[in-house]
């Protein structure tokens, strides 16, 4: 009887292992159950993605591209147009500036023609100016001449 006594006070192994048991086999249920409705849940999750968002979505972001292409290609023929008209404005503004200095190197050249000219003009009524000073002394060398005799 000592045994039985010293099992029942001192050895308490059957009770603690039928109570780990007991534990085990609630947390083991439990939890299967927890991760049975979670995986459930995230195979709805999936099915309902694949079948509904998936779609909404693919068409949502076809549509929203072909809108941005369709503006995309607009301002980039926008864009081409004003490239074209700028070039064009630059091609006709280095137009009228060959056109400026070709007038302004055609009147330069007019001008020094003209000056050319008048310098001519100046050299020969300088000429003419100086024969006639010359003429004009030698004739007052001459009636000097006259008196100087006396």
């Amino acid at each position: 009887d000592v045994g039985e006594i010293y099992s029942r006070l001192l050895d308490h192994r059957p009770v603690i292992q039928g109570e780990i048991r007991y534990f085990v086999k609630e947390f083991e249920e439990k939890r299967g159950l927890r991760e049975l409705r979670v995986l459930e849940n995230l195979k709805n999750t999936i099915f309902e993605t694949n079948e509904h968002v998936l779609p909404k979505c693919e068409q949502a972001m076809h549509d929203n591209l072909n809108e941005a292409f369709k503006r995309l290609q607009a301002a980039n023929s926008m864009i081409d147009r004003l490239q074209e008209r700028e070039h064009e404005e630059r091609k006709l503004q280095a137009d009228k500036l060959m056109a400026r200095e070709e007038k302004c190197i055609a009147h330069w050249e007019e001008f020094m023609k003209e000056q050319e000219n008048k310098r001519a003009e100046v050299d020969e009524e300088h000429r003419k100016a100086m024969e006639r000073l010359k003429e004009q002394y030698s004739e007052m060398e001459k009636e000097l001449a006259k008196y100087v005799s006396f």
